[in-house]
């Protein structure tokens, strides 16, 4: 059987979390201080630790088979890759913000001014689309302090909380798209690795499916299940176990993590007591 190559970041936040994801795949990984390669011991899987900027390429080269990254780079640079799974973490938008004493009223307002931005080519699709001209000031590293020092009207920039925008005293005015984390597929993978991948791709979505469930179990009077099953969403119907006491039964179900406290309410006033919610480690379907 051949290896599987994926392509991760080799630092920061997006580098925990698609580690995490893989751990939680059954897959095990050597993930030793300061390397660039590392193969699973489990699992037909070789790691590549990469500057971000960089996987797209990558991809495209068919150096790797897959990757974890941003959408923001795949728009940026992705070509024709294919986004097979989103992951769910690692969000943000790409965004324009200005100086908080511009008096901004439309995008039309930046027709013929400087933008610095890390993504050029996002940046020109959207003003292009916005019928607007603007000055492109290509830069990496710190976008945010561009207008204080001078160099640009505005930035282009991918944004979290909003905290650096306001450190540096700029307002966020229009938001281009959202971003996350996705597993993406090189154009130029071979069919003994699309095999690995449907697997891998299989085992990150019983993860991603458990991470926005939560497993719910109560006790409801026999005469009140019907109720409470009109009100909670299950996968195929309702498991009903007897009580010790008579006219009892113990219903158990699994609910979105999301909505639960509005469940519960509901599960409640239609004669549900003694409601546990329990974490999910995998759910497969």
């Amino acid at each position: 059987m051949s290896t599987l190559k994926i392509a991760i970041q080799k630092s920061g936040r997006l580098n925990e979390d698609s580690i995490q994801i893989l751990k939680d795949a059954g897959i095990s990984i050597d993930n030793g201080i300061d390397q660039l390669k590392a193969e699973a011991s489990n699992f037909p899987l070789e790691v590549l630790y990469l500057r971000n900027s960089d996987i797209p390429q990558y991809l495209i080269d068919g150096v790797v088979d897959i990757a974890i990254v941003g959408d923001n780079l795949l728009v940026e640079k992705g070509g024709n890759i294919e986004v097979i799974q989103k992951l769910g973490f690692s969000k943000c938008k790409v965004s324009v913000a200005v100086p908080k004493a511009f008096d901004y009223k439309s995008v039309q307002d930046l027709d013929g001014m400087r933008i610095a931005t890390s993504y050029p080519k996002t940046v020109l699709d959207f003003f292009n689309s916005k019928g607007v001209t603007v000055d492109i000031h290509q830069i990496s590293g710190s976008v945010e302090i561009a207008p204080n020092i001078g160099l640009a009207d505005a930035i282009v920039d991918i944004v979290s909380s909003g905290s650096t925008l306001f450190k540096n005293n700029l307002k966020e005015v229009e938001v281009i798209f959202k971003s996350e984390a996705v597993l993406a597929v090189s154009p130029k993978v071979s069919p003994e690795s699309q095999i690995i991948i449907d697997t891998l791709k299989f085992r990150i979505e019983s993860v991603l499916r458990a991470r926005k469930s939560k497993y719910i179990l109560m006790n409801v009077p026999n005469d009140k299940i019907d109720a409470v099953g009109k009100i909670l969403p299950v996968l195929r119907s309702l498991t009903v176990l007897p009580l010790a006491q008579e006219g009892w039964s113990s219903v158990h179900s699994v609910i979105d993590k999301d909505t639960f406290w509005d469940v519960i309410d509901q599960l409640k006033e239609a004669g549900a007591e003694g409601i546990l919610i329990c974490p999910i480690e995998k759910m497969v379907l």
